[in-house]
């Protein structure tokens, strides 16, 4: 679900950024993510928008996930968040990482993608009131789907899991059958299931997903895609109601200990990938990091995300460990990464029936809302309707500020391409 990108992505954005992505395991040597660069003097972040940190590679989504967390657990968003999530739609539906004119329109060169597209749709959902745009976007992803039935990062690019996932997400919040999205006769679920290693005890990646075949066609187990994929298996979005799942019958206890489900459904394929996170935990009940350099680090991102694919299928007793890990050990990382990360944390606290404003201490709430607008909205009737887009469509929504200045430094953009990065997981 979360802070991720494919290894595609990072090579391309390590290249806009003029750096190699050799940077990347030294800068995360730590197995936590660096701090997000400041916005230089010159720059001026946009009014409404969740976090102070440069949004170029991460603003829609970072924005979305504070939204979709926050009304979760029944809080408003600040005064403008709406309005500038609205602002970044391009007329077509689509959603990039973040434009930084939002009163321009989107032509042939703005990098729009499925992963900040479908993050916003849920986004809109929970918020209410912007039907038309979310059908908009929901239009543009179905538009853009595979023939294998999922979707990659960017518009015809080969299939992935954490992709493929989040655009179910994005289905279901507007209430329709993620099953019944088919292209070419296949559907997402199709999709994932071609992307599940076997399910047999006592094998290497037993029961996991892979993020994507390898160049022979080989799938290797991927943490972050299984967790991503477990809960796009079983039809959830970022938000998993606690008391809600089981959908799967439940991983078992140990998770390692845990029979194979035999069939070939998208809640067998679940049920096998909750196994597989739930053994793959340390005795501490963390993941370890993936990244080169770090592999005995723990990974704070995928260790939240393992508990709600694990509170999604059930397994509320798997989830009890990594949980109590993460009251203990997140704070460094989630004041480094921001309101994406508070709000991830939320959104496992919220999926495994744990108070998100006590979190280890932590009212991890109250430090999302301090990342955005300082204004909390009343009521949503200034918020604009789906009738107030500007003439052209293009903005779906009210214009926001423009973020100013493109004397980004060298190494400012290379820390905010390594951010980003980070933020998005990087596969094997």
């Amino acid at each position: 679900m979360n802070v991720r990108r494919s290894a595609a992505v990072v090579a391309v954005l390590a290249a806009t950024a003029g750096v190699g992505t050799g940077l990347a395991p030294a800068a995360l040597a730590d197995g936590t993510a660096p701090a997000a660069p400041s916005a230089s003097p010159s720059q001026a972040i946009s009014t409404g928008l969740y976090g102070s940190t440069d949004p170029k590679y991460d603003g829609v989504w970072r924005q979305s996930l504070a939204l979709v967390a926050l009304d979760a657990v029944g809080e408003k968003p600040g005064a403008g968040a709406v309005d500038w999530l609205l602002g970044q739609q391009c007329a077509n539906g689509a959603f990039a990482a973040y434009r930084a004119d939002a009163t321009a329109k989107c032509d042939a060169k703005a990098a729009v993608d499925t992963n900040s597209t479908a993050a916003a749709v849920q986004a809109l959902a929970a918020v209410g009131g912007h039907d038309a745009q979310a059908e908009r976007a929901v239009g543009w992803l179905k538009d853009n789907q595979n023939d294998d039935g999922g979707w990659g990062f960017t518009a015809g690019g080969p299939s992935d899991a954490n992709s493929t996932s989040v655009v179910i997400g994005a289905l279901a919040a507007v209430g329709e059958a993620p099953g019944g999205q088919k292209k070419a006769g296949r559907s997402p679920f199709d999709a994932l299931r071609a992307l599940a290693l076997p399910c047999a005890a006592g094998t290497e990646g037993s029961g996991a997903f892979a993020y994507q075949p390898d160049k022979k066609g080989g799938l290797a187990a991927n943490a972050d895609a299984t967790a991503a994929a477990v809960v796009g298996s079983l039809g959830e979005g970022f938000v998993v109601d606690a008391g809600e799942s089981g959908k799967t019958g439940g991983s078992g206890a140990s998770g390692a200990a845990a029979e194979c489900a035999d069939g070939t459904s998208p809640e067998d394929a679940a049920h096998n990938g909750a196994a597989y996170l739930a053994g793959a935990l340390t005795s501490d009940g963390y993941l370890k990091s993936a990244l080169a350099g770090a592999e005995d680090q723990p990974d704070v991102g995928n260790t939240a995300d393992a508990v709600v694919a694990l509170a999604a299928a059930g397994d509320t007793e798997a989830t009890a460990k990594p949980l109590a890990w993460l009251e203990k050990h997140h704070g460094a990382w989630a004041a480094k990464s921001g309101p994406a990360a508070y709000a991830q944390l939320i959104l496992a606290a919220h999926a495994a029936g744990t108070d998100p404003r006590d979190f280890g201490g932590t009212d991890l709430v109250a430090r999302l809302a301090e990342t955005g607008p300082a204004q909390v909205v009343a009521d949503r009737s200034g918020v604009p309707g789906d009738g107030t887009a500007d003439g052209d469509g293009d903005d779906g929504g009210i214009a926001t500020g423009v973020v100013l200045g493109a004397g980004l430094g060298l190494a400012a953009l290379a820390a905010a391409a390594l951010t980003h990065l980070t933020r998005k997981r990087r596969r094997a």
